[in-house]
């Protein structure tokens, strides 16, 4: 498809800027949103910040928007207020403010979480039934059928990605299964938006020997992932959490009864 204005949210997040940086001068117009600071524009970007609880701002963000990657939201696990505003009134004002717009396309950064709860025993692909371990996790799956429902009633094309753990490396001994590095997560967005398809579940995940996901629905559409955390597996092998609930499931401390979204334990 032709894109002449892609929007990114989420923009000045940790993604948000992986994707910046790599979209910089591909396309006219590359706008880019979010409620932290996005610093100066550079040459073709157009910077909206927005508050995505917003609906009538968001509204105004998806203004002459051809595609999206939607990245914006509370990003780990939060109180109901939190997660409800940017991660439940959020999805749903963006998929509105496109159906509005005439937007043919969004990329929604799901997450592994919304799977979580998945035994690590059990390998699964994208046809896998959401099993969320946190609030959070919830949101995603919510998320998923948005897409979905805006994708079967409206023609919006949805690409959900199940991200894994995207980060430059790999942290600990589960990571070895659920690592993305960022090229490859660059790889991923890029394939979502040049493919044809209607709704599609991928993982984001990199080509690792360890991993828990079957992602061949995402080969079909284009992605072909270069990187493998079995390179950090000598220094990560052992580094594992103390709690057998961690080590049973997909979802990691994520799926504790006692979680409370603490950064340090992010996985």
């Amino acid at each position: 498809m032709r894109i002449d204005r892609l929007l990114v949210t989420g923009a000045a997040g940790m993604l948000g800027g992986v994707l910046r940086r790599h979209f910089q001068g591909r396309f006219p117009h590359l706008r880019l949103s979010d409620v932290a600071p996005l610093g100066a524009a550079a040459a073709g970007e157009e910077l909206l910040p927005c508050d995505l609880g917003d609906a009538a701002a968001v509204d105004r963000l998806f203004d002459g928007v051809d595609a999206c990657v939607h990245l914006g939201g509370h990003s780990v696990e939060g109180d109901w207020p939190t997660v409800i505003n940017a991660n439940i009134l959020g999805v749903i004002n963006v998929w509105e403010a496109a159906r509005k717009a005439g937007t043919k396309r969004i990329l929604f950064a799901s997450s592994n979480h919304a799977i979580g709860f998945h035994p690590r025993s059990r390998r699964i692909d994208h046809t896998a039934p959401a099993r969320p371990d946190t609030r959070y996790g919830l949101s995603k799956a919510f998320g998923e059928d948005v897409a979905m429902y805006y994708a079967n009633k409206h023609g919006i094309s949805a690409l959900c990605m199940r991200i894994g753990s995207a980060r430059a490396e790999p942290e600990d001994e589960r990571q070895l299964a659920t690592w993305q590095s960022l090229p490859d997560f660059c790889r991923m967005v890029e394939a979502g938006l040049a493919a044809d398809y209607v709704y599609e579940i991928v993982y984001g995940v990199s080509a690792n020997q360890r991993s828990w996901w079957d992602n061949a629905n995402a080969a079909r559409l284009g992605y072909h992932p270069q990187d493998d955390a079995e390179a950090w597996a000598d220094r990560l092998t052992g580094k594992t959490s103390a709690s057998a609930l961690d080590e049973t499931y997909q979802g990691g401390p994520y799926c504790s009864p006692d979680f409370s979204g603490d950064p340090k334990k992010i996985v």
